[in-house]
C-alpha cells in the first residue's frame, strides 16, 4: 500500500465511517461530523478548487482555530493536489506577511475572531488578488468585514459555498471532478508535500518545513505503535491545531485509531475560549490529552491553589499524599524498595480515596486515563505531581523537522525526567563534536534518520544543507541515551550559555534545577553571552508570593527580595546542581515587570521561551546584570519592581 495521507483518509472512512471524527460545540451541544463525512466534505473542497483553477503544488494557508471544518478544508487542499501552510493564531498581523508571501500562497482559510487580523496583514502581501476562505457560518458579518478591506466578490467565499459548490459540480452530468480527484490521488507520490509548517523562531527567523505523505504516515504509526492504540478514545483538543503535535499526532493520528477529536469551543475569542476549556473538559469526557508543559503547569498551580483555599484537613491530606505518591512512583521506572512504599502506602491511599480521585473528575472528567505532552522540557516536579495526582503526563520529545514524535513515555515504559523511549521505526544516534558517535550517558548532538525526516526547508538550500546531512537530521538539540534505552534532552545548542573563555553549557539544565526547587518562580532565563558570568531574568507567581509575604510577615521590599533570594538559590543543594561550575550558577536575577507574553514574541503559542526576542526586548536589564549596581539580586530596579507589584515600602 503506497503510504500517503490519502491512504490514511480512504481507511478511516472504511473502517470508521459512521464513527465519530470531529466535534464541535454548537447552542445545541457537540456536533459530530463523521470520518465518511470528513473525507465527502475534503473531496468537494477540493473539486471546487480544481474547478476554479488551482493547480497542483500551489499553496494555501489556513490560519484560524481548530474545527471540523478547519480540518476538511486542510484535507480538501490535499485532495486537489495543492500544499497547506498551517500558521498560528497566535501570529501577529505583521508576522503574517512574510510567511503568505514566502509560501506563495494563492488563498488563505481563516475564522471569525482571526478575520479582521488576516484582513489587516493583506496590504504587505505580494499576491494582490489573495482569496479568503471563511471557515465560519455567518458569511454575511464576514463579507461586510472584507468589504471594508477591499476584498470582494470572488475574493471572498464561504467553506460551505465551496463544499456545496463542489458537491453540485460533482453530481453534474457528465462531470469528470470524481474521476480527477482520484488521479491526483493515484498520482501522488509518497515523497510530495503535504503542508509547510514555519518554525516558531525560538532561535531566529521562522523556516518552512516541508512535510510529505510519508512523514506523516510514518510518524502516526509510530505513535500507534509507542502507545499500543489507543483505539477509539476521546480527546479535547486544547493545543492550536497548527502545531505539529497536534497536527500529526491529534488530527492525522485520529485517521489510524479512529479517536474523536473534541474542539474547544472558541466561539467569543480567546479570554471566552479559555473560560470555556473546562466546560468542555466535562462534556467531552476525555481519555487521553495533549498538553505543553505551559498548559499543565496552569492545571498544577490551580489544582494546588484549590487545595490551599480549602485549608484544613484537606490541604493536609491533599499535600501529604503528594509527597507520598512522589515517594511510591520514585523515577517511574525503577521500582521503590520495599521500606520506601511501605512508609508511603497508607497516606497515599489515603489521599486518592479522600481528594485525588475527586480532583481527577472534577478536572479532567471521569475518563482520564494520560496526558503527553511536547512543546519545551516538562518539569520533573509537574511530571511527578501528576503521577502521584494518578493523571501522568508523558513527556515526548520531537521537531516538527521530524513530524514530529522522535521519543516519548508511554504507559507501559516511562522514566521522569527523560523524553522517553525512540519512536520504532526511526534511528538516533548521539554525535560528538569530532564526529564520533557519543557512548551511552554522553551528551551529544541528537541525530535522527528515518521515514518522518522533513524533505527540506522550503526555498532555504542553505539551511536545508545544514539540517539534512547524509540523510540524517542533524537537530541542534543535546542529549543523551541512558543505559535503559530512555532519551535525555539537556537543551538547544543555539540556546547554549557561552562563557568568556568560549565555554559552553545548556541553559535547560540549570534553569529545571532552579524551578524545581521552588514554585515561587512562573518564567525563567538564564543567559551568558561571552560574559565573566551568567544572571537570570524571572517572572514570579503572584499567588504564591503573597502567601509568602503573609506567612512570614513580610513588610518591606527588602525583606521580600530577600526571601526571594534564598529561594532562588535554595537549588545548590540539589544533586543536580552541585555539579554545576560556578560560572553557570546566576550571579543574580532581575524582575521581569511583566510575564512574557505571545504580544511581544517572547513566547510562542506553546509558551515557549523564545530567547533571542527576550534578549532584545529586555536588553537594557541584560545589560544591567552587568553593572555594578546590577550584578547583584539586592538591586534599585528589583526593589522598584516589588513596590510596584506587592504595594511594599
Amino acid at each position: 500500500m503506497k503510504q500517503t495521507v490519502f491512504r490514511m483518509l480512504d481507511e478511516a472512512a472504511r473502517q470508521w465511517a459512521n464513527d465519530p471524527y470531529a466535534l464541535r460545540k454548537t447552542d445545541s451541544g457537540y456536533a459530530p461530523t463523521t470520518f465518511i463525512q470528513a473525507r465527502e466534505k475534503a473531496r468537494q473542497f477540493g473539486a471546487w478548487l480544481i474547478s476554479h483553477g488551482y493547480a497542483k503544488g500551489q499553496t494555501m494557508a489556513i490560519l484560524g482555530e481548530g474545527s471540523p471544518e478547519w480540518i476538511c478544508a486542510e484535507f480538501g487542499v490535499m485532495c486537489a493536489g495543492l500544499v497547506s501552510v498551517p500558521l498560528s493564531i497566535k501570529l501577529l498581523a505583521e508576522e503574517i506577511p512574510f510567511r503568505l508571501n514566502h509560501s506563495e500562497a494563492r488563498a488563505i482559510i481563516t475564522t471569525h475572531n482571526q478575520l479582521e487580523k488576516v484582513l489587516g496583514s493583506f496590504a504587505a502581501v505580494d499576491h494582490k488578488d489573495i482569496v479568503l476562505v471563511y471557515l465560519d457560518d455567518d458569511l454575511a458579518w464576514g463579507r461586510d468585514q472584507a468589504a471594508r478591506y477591499g476584498v470582494t466578490g470572488e475574493r471572498f467565499v464561504g467553506f460551505s459555498e465551496i463544499v456545496e459548490g463542489g458537491r453540485a459540480l460533482m453530481e453534474a452530468p457528465g462531470s469528470t471532478l470524481a474521476a480527477r480527484l482520484d488521479a491526483i490521488d493515484e498520482a501522488t507520490a509518497e515523497d510530495d508535500v503535504v503542508t509547510i509548517s514555519y518554525t516558531s523562531g525560538t532561535t531566529g527567523n521562522p523556516k518552512g518545513i516541508m512535510l510529505t505523505h510519508l512523514n506523516y504516515w510514518t510518524n502516526c504509526h509510530d505513535a500507534v505503535a509507542l502507545f499500543d492504540g489507543p483505539y477509539h478514545f476521546r480527546t479535547l483538543l486544547i493545543l492550536p491545531v497548527d502545531h505539529s503535535f497536534a497536527h500529526t499526532v491529534g488530527l492525522y493520528t485520529a485517521l489510524v485509531c479512529g479517536i474523536s477529536l473534541y474542539f474547544v469551543d472558541s466561539r467569543g475569542g480567546g479570554i471566552a475560549t479559555l473560560r470555556n476549556i473546562p466546560i468542555n473538559m466535562k462534556e467531552a469526557n476525555p481519555i487521553f490529552l495533549f498538553t505543553v508543559p505551559a498548559l499543565s503547569g496552569n492545571f498544577m498551580k490551580k489544582i494546588i491553589q484549590a487545595m490551599e483555599e480549602k485549608g484544613g484537613l484537606i490541604e493536609k491530606i491533599f499535600k501529604t499524599g503528594i509527597a507520598a505518591g512522589v515517594r511510591w512512583n520514585g523515577d517511574g521506572f525503577h521500582t521503590p524498595s520495599f521500606g520506601v512504599r511501605l512508609g508511603a502506602c497508607l497516606p497515599y491511599f489515603l489521599a486518592k480515596t479522600l481528594v485525588f480521585n475527586k480532583i481527577k473528575k472534577t478536572v479532567f472528567g471521569e475518563s482520564i486515563r494520560f496526558c503527553v505532552g511536547g512543546g519545551a522540557l516538562l518539569d520533573v516536579k509537574q511530571q511527578e505531581f501528576f503521577a502521584a495526582l494518578g493523571v501522568p503526563v508523558f513527556q515526548g520529545y520531537g521537531l516538527t523537522e521530524a513530524a514530529p514524535i522522535i521519543s516519548s513515555n508511554v504507559p507501559a515504559r516511562h522514566k521522569f525526567g527523560s523524553s522517553g523511549v525512540l519512536a520504532p521505526s526511526l534511528q538516533c544516534r548521539i554525535m560528538l563534536q569530532d564526529g564520533t558517535e557519543a557512548p551511552r550517558g554522553v551528551t551529544g548532538e541528537i541525530v535522527v534518520t528515518g521515514g518522518n525526516v522533513m524533505k527540506g526547508y522550503y526555498k532555504n538550500p542553505e539551511a536545508t544543507a545544514k539540517a539534512l546531512r547524509d540523510g540524517a537530521l542533524w537537530s541542534g538539540d543535546l542529549g543523551y541515551i541512558d543505559e535503559d534505552d530512555f532519551l535525555y534532552v539537556v537543551g538547544r545548542e543555539k540556546a547554549l550559555l557561552i562563557a568568556e573563555d568560549g565555554e559552553k553549557y545548556s541553559p535547560e539544565e540549570i534553569e529545571e534545577a532552579i524551578t524545581t526547587s521552588t514554585d515561587l518562580i512562573d518564567q525563567l532565563m538564564v543567559w551568558c553571552d561571552h560574559r565573566k558570568y551568567s544572571c537570570a531574568l524571572v517572572t514570579l507567581d503572584s499567588n504564591k508570593v503573597q502567601r509568602l509575604i503573609k506567612a512570614k510577615g513580610i513588610a518591606t521590599a527588602e525583606a521580600l527580595l530577600e526571601a526571594l533570594q534564598a529561594e532562588f538559590y535554595a537549588f545548590k543543594n540539589d544533586s543536580k546542581a552541585k555539579k554545576v561550575q560556578k560560572i553557570w550558577i546566576p550571579a543574580a536575577f532581575q524582575i521581569l515587570p511583566e510575564a512574557l507574553n505571545e504580544k511581544d514574541g517572547t513566547v510562542n503559542s506553546t509558551m515557549k521561551i523564545v530567547r533571542f526576542k527576550v534578549e532584545k526586548v529586555y536588553k537594557d536589564l541584560i545589560d544591567y546584570s552587568y553593572s555594578k549596581e546590577g550584578s547583584v539580586t539586592l538591586n534599585a530596579r528589583n526593589l522598584a519592581t516589588l513596590k510596584a507589584q506587592y504595594k511594599l515600602p
